[in-house]
């Protein structure tokens, strides 16, 4: 992994959040993880982006190696203060999953300072998702229990169905430690769904693995057929594309 030139924890009103600059001269370049993993992720693509790019990434409240948050808070928010903490006035966004729902609403938010979108797998906030209440009381029954263990193997299990290796695990375990938190603390931002139409001028592209959940791949398809952007299909990968499939993502990144 590359070293970045800064990294550290950054106050956001009131909260604080871990997040790491790579600098240089390069074209700014924003990465935000899923809600299934934190910014570690990214590490395996650093290398190559940090030569061409100045990379800034940061750990979600209560993800990684940012604290567990105690108030309320925004994500959209959250990441509007971490571009304006490293000055960066227009950037490249690559979203995975969660990261994803937070690009889009931050380019609808603030067109003017997005070149372009990658979006992973990509969360829409406002997508009408299929109930599934089976699933959510099992999730509810384990977080109630706090059950990290078992949060981590339901991750894991609908999630990594690639395989349940220990990147992917650690990932997952990560995550699931974050859960409880923004259940209780995080804000919902604004859908954006019905508006994708509106960002036709931003370049994009999505991608989604044929491993993952048949709603997530129905999302990336209608989201891709609303910005009118080609959608990537990598078959053998489910919701952890950057672990999974490192070369295709970094080849999507221009």
């Amino acid at each position: 992994m590359t070293a970045m030139t800064w990294d550290g924890l950054i106050r956001l009103g009131d909260g604080d959040v871990w997040a790491a600059d790579s600098g240089g001269d390069g074209p700014s370049l924003v990465l935000l993880h899923p809600g299934v993993g934190d910014s570690r992720i990214w590490d395996g693509l650093l290398p190559e982006l940090t030569a061409r790019y100045r990379v800034i990434r940061y750990d979600v409240r209560g993800y990684g190696r940012s604290p567990q948050p105690t108030t309320a808070y925004s994500m959209l928010t959250d990441l509007h203060a971490v571009l304006d903490h490293f000055g960066l006035d227009r950037v490249r966004l690559v979203g995975c999953s969660m990261g994803g729902g937070t690009a889009l609403g931050f380019a609808l938010r603030h067109p003017e300072r997005v070149e372009s979108l990658v979006l992973l797998c990509p969360g829409v906030p406002g997508y009408p998702w299929p109930a599934e209440p089976e699933l959510d009381a099992e999730y509810d029954r384990l977080v109630a229990d706090g059950d990290l263990d078992g949060l981590t193997a339901f991750g894991l299990r609908e999630c990594a169905a690639a395989g349940a290796d220990e990147v992917a695990a650690s990932q997952l375990r990560s995550a699931a430690g974050a859960w409880p938190g923004e259940d209780v603390h995080q804000q919902p931002d604004p859908p954006v769904y019905d508006r994708l139409g509106e960002l036709s001028d931003v370049p994009a592209v999505v991608l989604v693995g044929g491993l993952d959940r048949r709603p997530v791949i129905d999302c990336a398809e209608r989201t891709a057929a609303r910005l009118g952007c080609e959608l990537v299909r990598l078959p053998d990968v489910d919701h952890l594309p950057p672990l999974r499939a490192p070369t295709a993502v970094l080849r999507l990144i221009k």
